[in-house]
């Protein structure tokens, strides 16, 4: 049970709880099982984006019992993808804007500009490494600069504008590449992770990743988990979003299978070989929630037992009869493999609506801060929130 007396699973296309909620709820614990998936075009497909509105005066994120939730910086054009430098300065892609900006005083300052659609962001030996369209870019840095040194880049180009970047605790580079459109057969790299040589070569790493968003290391291993956008027009029921580790070699079934061998209605006769070879992802999320950024806690900030964990932010859904997404989730680990599901972390950004969702923030990106508090990057609300913990003292 979560610490509001909620837990939910998906049986086919429908959200089962234990109590009725007019939306989500910090504890609220999701369980979404291959086994209960739906049949393809059990419902129809449909658009229903959300419609973002005003935030209400005073209305902050619902965090559980203990924390306190504040902006960090607000006014910000497209706030995305964040990194940390050497010091805890918090640099930000607004992907809008074709910059990347330092945030001080609660506020973003361009940092450097010129690029096109800027998303991941990591900072490697003495420099700023940004992913967009174009390439992947070094920005040389020195600790505590406002402004940029040297920029140079490298990479691929085209396709889901989502690029994330992280380095290996080799130092290899590793690079997120989404597909083109929703289904379909690109040709490599895209829908892929690919391991980026000094010079620029890319090799595949894993395969059959429609979107790759978020990609982050588990402290300490050479564990590489990805956040995946997965294919849309099946219904409400179809197909999970996922959270899961990868490594050489993997095919997630892009576009022919997913979640396994099920096969996709249109491309799976055609590659039978390799819907067989579709491997299970570690963890699913409702249909249609976007996961996007992925940070691994590893700060002292928040109660020992979140060290470890993951958060995942949901962008939210605009696909679903049932809006779903538009929260933070966590997703616990136990000796390094995540366990359980996912339970709702961060909350309250839509109304519970449905026709369309009212909307006032979407969570793009995470970041653990110096301090240890959690970054949230609202692009919706254009806003990063701060999530501390402060026991009792919490409002």
């Amino acid at each position: 049970m979560g610490k509001n007396g909620f837990f939910c699973a998906v049986l086919g296309a429908t959200l089962l709880c234990a109590a009725a909620q007019a939306a989500d709820h910090p504890g609220t614990k999701h369980l979404v099982l291959p086994a209960d998936m739906p049949k393809p075009y059990l419902t129809p497909a449909v658009d229903n984006s959300s419609s973002m509105v005003a935030r209400p005066a005073n209305a902050v994120p619902e965090a559980p019992k203990g924390f306190s939730v504040a902006p960090f910086a607000t006014g910000l054009a497209n706030a995305r993808f964040m990194a940390l430098a050497p010091n805890g300065d918090v640099f930000i892609s607004e992907p809008d804007l074709n910059q990347v900006a330092i945030v001080h005083d609660g506020k973003a300052h361009p940092f450097a500009t010129g690029f096109d659609k800027p998303h991941g962001l990591a900072f490697h030996d003495g420099a700023l490494y940004v992913g967009d369209l174009t390439a992947v870019w070094r920005v040389a840095y020195k600790d505590g600069a406002r402004t940029p040194l040297t920029k140079g880049g490298f990479g691929i180009t085209g396709g889901h504008s989502t690029r994330d970047i992280a380095f290996g605790p080799d130092g290899t580079l590793y690079l997120a590449i989404g597909s083109r459109n929703n289904v379909g057969e690109d040709p490599s790299p895209r829908a892929t992770v690919q391991k980026v040589a000094a010079d620029g070569h890319l090799q595949t790493f894993a395969a059959g990743l429609r979107n790759p968003v978020g990609i982050a290391f588990y402290p300490g291993t050479n564990d590489l988990y990805v956040t995946v956008n997965e294919r849309d027009g099946l219904g409400d029921g179809l197909v999970p979003d996922y959270f899961t580790r990868i490594r050489q070699g993997d095919f997630f079934g892009w576009p022919y299978a997913y979640i396994g061998r099920h096969p996709d209605p249109d491309y799976g006769a055609k590659r039978p070989d390799l819907v067989a070879k579709t491997r299970v992802p570690d963890v699913l999320f409702q249909p249609h929630s976007a996961p996007l950024g992925l940070v691994f806690y590893d700060g002292n900030q928040f109660p020992a037992d979140y060290r470890g964990d993951a958060f995942v932010a949901l962008h939210g859904s605009w696909n679903s009869a049932k809006p779903t997404g538009y929260k933070v989730v966590r997703i616990k680990f136990a000796n390094g493999r995540p366990v359980g599901g996912y339970e709702d972390f961060l909350t309250g950004f839509w109304d519970g609506g449905t026709s369309p969702a009212q909307v006032w923030g979407r969570p793009a990106g995470l970041a653990v801060a110096k301090d240890g508090s959690l970054l949230v990057a609202d692009d919706g609300g254009k806003t990063i929130w701060r999530v501390r913990y402060v026991g009792s003292r919490a409002p």
